[in-house]
């Protein structure tokens, strides 16, 4: 009785909302209220209401979009240490496709990406358990265990039709950002890889461009962000504007005049001109399709690889009454061009698909990093 007058008392949001879909939502409230007393009379095992609610409330949340979602008390104080530079866990970026878990990306040196987890795999079972019908919220849980322990994950890749068993151990992920050098047959070339935006990583790659613009003699760039998952939106605007001397690097567009909002570049380049190609994958996701897709609007990148994984919508952490929380999307990023990056993701300018098993990024087996190096030569 106590959550049908729950569900009758949010009818108070709907003030506005006319006679027949008033009786509508009073008749949907009815029904779900009917539901859950048959389960609680009817079903064939005990079942604990809270978490029934629990399952409910993330299910609004996930028919909406595959990155809302519902954060139990407990949950919400572990997803709060993801973008704050270190975590116990794997070193993946998962989201939901079609009810599916799928990997966004890997993060670079973490137990995920050794073990030999790539962007675009399916988790379909996580130990034991599977994962189908299992909110975001709940496989990461799965995932997170103490330092030292491991978890067996199964997955699914395009192009190989038997599922793929991994054993990973959870460590401690420690995410360093930004990482640079030169490369070329010359050294004359600056190479700066960009694992994730988070909340120091425009201070790190500002401190690398310096670095490498006052030790060496470099004549372009290879900025790489192929499994980058993205991050904070005004670390990709920060980055971004260090290569551009002016214009739009973004707009977001929402319901609320708070969330239409435009992003411009100020006066200055950090690398004065110089050429710059742009690495990315099937793993670089929002953040990074914003740097990209902006560099490329610009023309003042050539991008190089695979089409990017297409996350253009941005999320708010709302913390909750009962000490939880929701991620709820509020608005979608659109590139200068006016394009949205939702579904469709960036294009690269020249195709370079990953080539054999043993790919590995920034490695002796990374060709789409020597396509970019040889084409600075031609």
């Amino acid at each position: 009785m106590r959550i049908v007058l729950a569900l009758l008392f949010l009818l108070s949001s709907f003030a506005n909302t006319d006679v027949k879909a008033k009786n509508e939502l009073f008749e949907k409230i009815d029904l779900f209220g009917e539901v859950l007393e048959n389960i609680k009379k009817e079903y064939v095992d005990e079942v604990d209401q809270v978490e029934i609610m629990d399952s409910a409330i993330n299910g609004v949340l996930q028919s909406l979009d595959p990155y809302s979602a519902y954060m139990s008390p407990e949950l919400f104080k572990e997803m709060q240490t993801d973008t704050r530079g270190e975590f116990g866990g794997l070193g993946i970026e998962i989201g939901m496709e079609s009810g599916v878990i799928k990997v966004i990306s890997p993060i670079d040196d973490t137990p995920a990406a050794k073990a030999g987890i790539k962007a675009g795999d399916y988790i379909v079972k996580i130990g034991r358990e599977q994962v189908q019908g299992k909110s975001l919220i709940e496989a990461v849980k799965l995932m997170r265990g103490p330092v030292g322990t491991y978890i067996d994950l199964t997955v699914m890749r395009k192009k190989i039709k038997k599922p793929l068993e991994f054993r990973i151990v959870r460590q401690i992920i420690e995410v360093r950002s930004v990482s640079s050098k030169t490369i070329g047959k010359n050294k004359d070339l600056g190479y700066i890889r960009l694992k994730s935006f988070n909340e120091n990583s425009d201070k790190q790659f500002l401190e690398s461009i310096k670095n490498l613009e006052n030790k060496f003699k470099v004549k372009g760039y290879v900025l790489d962000l192929r499994n980058n998952p993205g991050g904070l939106l005004t670390q990709a605007i920060n980055i971004t504007d260090f290569f551009l001397e002016d214009g739009e690097i973004v707009s977001t567009k929402g319901r609320k005049v708070s969330e239409t909002r435009k992003f411009f570049a100020r006066k200055g380049d950090e690398i004065k001109g110089k050429p710059i190609i742009v690495l990315i994958n099937n793993g670089s996701a929002s953040a990074s399709e914003i740097f990209a897709g902006a560099l490329k609007d610009h023309k003042r990148a050539i991008i190089v690889g695979e089409n990017s994984f297409g996350k253009g919508s941005v999320q708010s952490i709302i913390p909750l009454g009962n000490g939880g929380g929701m991620r709820l999307t509020i608005s979608k990023y659109y590139l200068p061009s006016g394009k949205s990056i939702s579904e469709v993701g960036v294009t690269p300018d020249i195709l370079v698909e990953e080539e054999n098993n043993d790919f590995q990024i920034n490695s002796n087996k990374d060709n789409q990093l020597d396509y970019a190096i040889k084409l600075f030569n031609s």
